[in-house]
C-alpha cells in the first residue's frame, strides 16, 4: 500500500511518457502564492534595464549580423514590461496572448525572445494555475499567465557603468536560481498529496491520476488520525 505520495511517483507508469500538452505543466504555482517573487521598483531603475539591455544586445552583435544575442523582439517585451509592470508591488503577469496582440508578433517570437531574456539574465517567471470550479472527472485546475521579474545582470550593469549612469545593484544570477530553487522544494512541501502531483509530474494525464491517489491518501490519513484521536477519548 502506498504511504506516500513519493512512493506514488516512484511506482507510476510515468518513465518514458510524453507530454501531453494539457493545460497544467511541471512547477506551476497557484495564482496569488507568488510569495516574495514580485518586488517594488522603481520605473527609473525598470528602464535602467530596459537600456542595459540595448546596449547589451548591441555590443554582442557580431559584424554584419542582423540580431545580437537578445534580438529586437525581446527589446519590446522588456520595454512593455517596463511600463506594465507595478512599482508599488512589482506585480508583472501579462499573459501570451496579450504580448501577442500588443506587439502585434507571433506566438514563437514571443516565446524565443523570453526565452533568450531568460537565459541572459533579464528576466525569470514562476509559471502559475488557477482553479477551474469544475467538478467530476473534468480538470478542476488550468494554466494562467506566468509572473515575470525583471532582472540586471552584471554583465549589463557594467555596459551601464561604462556610460556614467547609475547602475541599480545586480542580482547574482546563481544565487537567485538558488533560491528560487529552494523556495520552489518549500512551496512542493506545504502541499498536499494531491495539490503536489499537480505541481511536480509534467505529464498531465498521469498527474491527474496520482492527484486522486493522493487525495485517497490524504483522506485516508484524516481517518486515521481522527481514530486515533477517539481512541484517547
Amino acid at each position: 500500500m502506498f504511504e506516500s505520495f513519493a512512493d506514488i511517483a516512484a511506482t507510476g507508469p510515468h518513465m518514458g511518457r510524453r507530454r501531453t500538452g494539457q493545460p497544467i505543466r511541471r512547477n506551476s504555482r497557484l495564482a496569488g502564492r507568488e510569495g516574495v517573487f514580485w518586488r517594488p521598483m522603481d520605473r527609473k531603475d525598470a528602464r535602467r534595464i530596459v537600456l542595459a539591455a540595448k546596449r547589451f544586445d548591441l555590443s554582442g552583435r557580431a559584424t554584419g549580423a542582423r540580431n545580437g544575442p537578445l534580438g529586437g523582439v525581446a527589446i519590446e517585451i522588456l520595454e512593455l514590461f517596463a511600463n506594465l509592470m507595478s512599482q508599488k508591488t512589482g506585480r508583472l503577469d501579462p499573459s501570451l496572448e496579450y504580448l501577442m496582440r500588443t506587439l502585434k508578433r507571433s506566438r514563437d517570437a514571443i516565446v524565443r525572445a523570453l526565452k533568450a531574456l531568460r537565459a541572459h539574465g533579464f528576466l525569470d517567471w514562476l509559471r502559475r494555475y488557477v482553479p477551474t470550479g469544475g467538478e467530476g472527472r473534468g480538470p478542476r485546475v488550468q494554466q494562467t499567465s506566468n509572473a515575470y521579474r525583471l532582472f540586471l545582470p552584471p554583465a549589463a550593469a557594467r555596459l551601464l557603468s561604462r556610460l556614467g549612469l547609475a547602475v541599480p545593484v545586480p542580482d547574482d544570477h546563481s544565487h537567485r536560481q538558488q533560491q528560487r530553487e529552494a523556495e520552489l522544494t518549500a512551496y512542493a512541501a506545504s502541499l498536499s498529496n494531491e495539490q503536489r502531483a499537480l505541481f511536480v509530474i509534467e505529464d498531465d494525464a498521469l498527474a491527474a491520476t496520482l492527484a486522486r491517489l493522493g487525495a485517497a491518501l490524504d483522506a485516508r490519513k484524516e481517518r486515521e488520525s481522527a481514530k486515533r484521536s477517539e481512541s484517547l477519548c
